[in-house]
C-alpha cells in the first residue's frame, strides 16, 4: 500500500511510558487515559481539536464501554464533530491504524487525522458467551488476555512455541538469543543516556490518581536489569526449549498517538519544523502455521515493494520483537545487521501493551532517523495468527 503526500508533523506525537502489567497503569481506563494524553499533545500545538477531520483508534483488549470507540474519544477531546474507525489487529494494530489514517489523507478524505492506540493488558476481562443449547444452558467462558496468549485456535499452540519452532528449524541457539537480548538491553540504555535525552522528544509523563495522591509516571516501569550471568541462569519457559523469560517480552499497559496530515496541514501544525516525516507505505504478510516470528519478513518486503525500495535503501530498522529469535531470523533473511536493529529500544525490553507497541516503535524510528540527519526507516513486527505488518517512513 503506497501513500502520497502523507506526513507526520515532526514531534506531533507521543508515547506514554510502558508499565509492566499490574503496575502503575493497571487501574486506568485506556480510552480515558489516551484521550487525556491526546489533549496534552493538542494543548502544546497551534491547533485545536476542532481542526481534526477524523480520529482512527486501535485497541486489542475490550474495556468497559469501548463499544463507543473512536467517537467517544473524540467527544472527550472536545471534538464531537469527528468520527472514525476503531481497529483491532492484535500486535499489528498500530501499523494498521497508521495505514488507515494515511489512506484517509492520501484519498483526500481528511487533511488532519489523529491516530491513536491504547491497551491495558492488566486486569483483562473474563468473558462469558451464553449458549442456550449447552448442557443446562451452560455457556463458554474466556480469559481474554491469558487464554489468547496461550493458544492460537488455528495453530493450536502458545505464542512462545512459535518462537521455539523457528529456533529449531533455523538453528538459532539459546546462546545466540541470550547474547542478542544483552545487546537489546544495551541499546535501550542508549535512550536513557544524558538524563533520557532521546526519550525527552516523545515520552509523555502520565499523571494518575493513587488513593488521595496524584502520582506522575515518567519512565518505563518493569524493565528488568539484564546481565550475562542473570540471563544464562534462567530456565527455558518450555522444557528442553531455548526461549527464557529474558529472551521474550513482558505484557504492559500504555498508549501512543500521532497526527497524520497532508502537506498544507503539516505547515499549520509546525511551520518551523526541523524535519519532514513522510509515510511512504504499509505492508503485511503471513507466515506458515505456528511460525509467527517469520511474518515480519514478508510484511517488510511488501512495504518495500510498494514504495519501490529495497533493504539497501533502509537506514534504520525497528522491530516488534516479542522474542529475540524474531530478530535473528529477520537479519538472516534480509541481510540487515542484527546488531544495528532496534537502537534506543524495542518491545523485547520495554514491554508490549499490544495495540500501541508498534506506534511507539515508529515514533522512536523517526527520532533515530532525525539524529542521523534523515533517511528511510522500516518498522516491522509479528502479530497473532502468524501475521506481520510493516510501515516505511522517510525523514528529510
Amino acid at each position: 500500500m503506497r501513500f502520497q503526500g502523507t506526513y507526520i508533523p515532526y514531534r506531533a506525537y507521543w508515547s506514554t511510558p510502558f508499565c509492566k502489567w499490574q503496575g502503575a497503569l493497571s487501574r486506568e481506563h485506556p480510552l480515558k487515559l489516551v484521550a487525556n494524553c491526546a489533549s496534552t499533545l493538542l494543548d502544546r500545538l497551534p491547533i485545536h481539536a476542532r481542526s481534526l477531520d477524523a480520529l482512527h483508534f486501535g485497541a486489542t483488549v475490550p474495556q468497559h464501554q469501548c463499544f463507543f470507540g473512536a467517537p467517544w474519544i473524540g467527544a472527550m477531546l472536545g471534538a464531537e464533530h469527528i468520527t472514525g474507525p476503531t481497529l483491532s489487529q492484535a500486535c499489528a494494530t498500530s501499523a494498521r491504524v497508521l495505514a488507515s489514517a494515511a489512506s484517509s489523507v492520501t484519498l483526500r478524505q481528511s487533511k488532519l487525522v489523529l491516530a491513536l492506540a491504547a491497551d491495558r493488558i492488566s486486569n483483562g476481562p473474563h468473558i462469558y458467551y451464553p449458549d442456550p443449547k449447552g448442557p443446562g444452558g451452560m455457556g463458554v467462558s474466556e480469559n481474554w488476555v491469558w487464554d489468547n496468549f496461550n493458544k492460537d485456535p488455528h495453530a493450536k499452540v502458545a505464542m512462545v512455541q512459535t518462537a521455539e519452532n523457528i529456533a529449531l528449524r533455523f538453528g538459532f541457539s539459546r546462546e545466540e538469543q541470550d547474547d542478542l537480548t544483552l545487546r537489546r538491553f544495551a541499546q535501550y540504555q542508549m535512550a536513557l543516556a544524558d538524563d533520557r535525552a532521546f526519550q525527552q522528544g516523545y515520552l509523555q509523563p502520565v499523571e494518575i490518581r493513587q488513593g488521595r495522591k496524584s502520582v506522575t509516571v515518567s519512565t518505563d516501569q518493569g524493565v528488568a536489569e539484564s546481565t550475562a550471568e542473570g540471563i544464562r541462569a534462567l530456565a527455558p519457559v518450555i522444557d528442553d526449549g531455548t526461549v527464557t523469560y529474558a529472551t521474550q517480552t513482558h505484557p504492559a499497559d500504555g498508549n501512543s498517538g500521532t497526527l497524520v496530515a497532508n502537506r498544507d496541514m503539516v505547515r499549520e501544525v509546525d511551520p518551523d519544523a526541523d524535519f519532514h516525516v513522510e509515510i511512504l507505505s504499509y505492508g503485511e504478510g503471513r507466515a506458515e502455521k505456528a511460525h509467527m516470528g517469520m511474518a515480519p519478513v514478508p510484511a517488510a518486503q511488501s512495504a518495500l515493494a510498494s514504495a519501490g525500495l529495497t533493504m539497501a535503501d533502509v537506514a534504520a530498522v525497528k522491530t516488534h520483537n516479542p522474542f529475540a529469535v524474531n530478530d535473528l531470523y529477520f537479519a538472516q533473511q534480509t541481510g540487515f545487521d542484527v546488531q544495528e536493529m532496534n537502537n534506543f529500544g524495542s518491545s523485547l525490553i520495554f514491554g508490549h501493551p499490544q495495540g500501541p507497541t508498534g506506534l511507539r516503535l515508529i515514533i522512536e524510528l523517526i527520532e533515530e532517523l532525525a539524529q542521523k540527519g534523515g533517511g528511510i526507516g522500516l518498522m516491522t513486527g509479528c502479530a497473532a495468527g502468524d501475521t506481520g505488518a510493516a510501515v516505511l517512513v522517510k525523514v528529510d
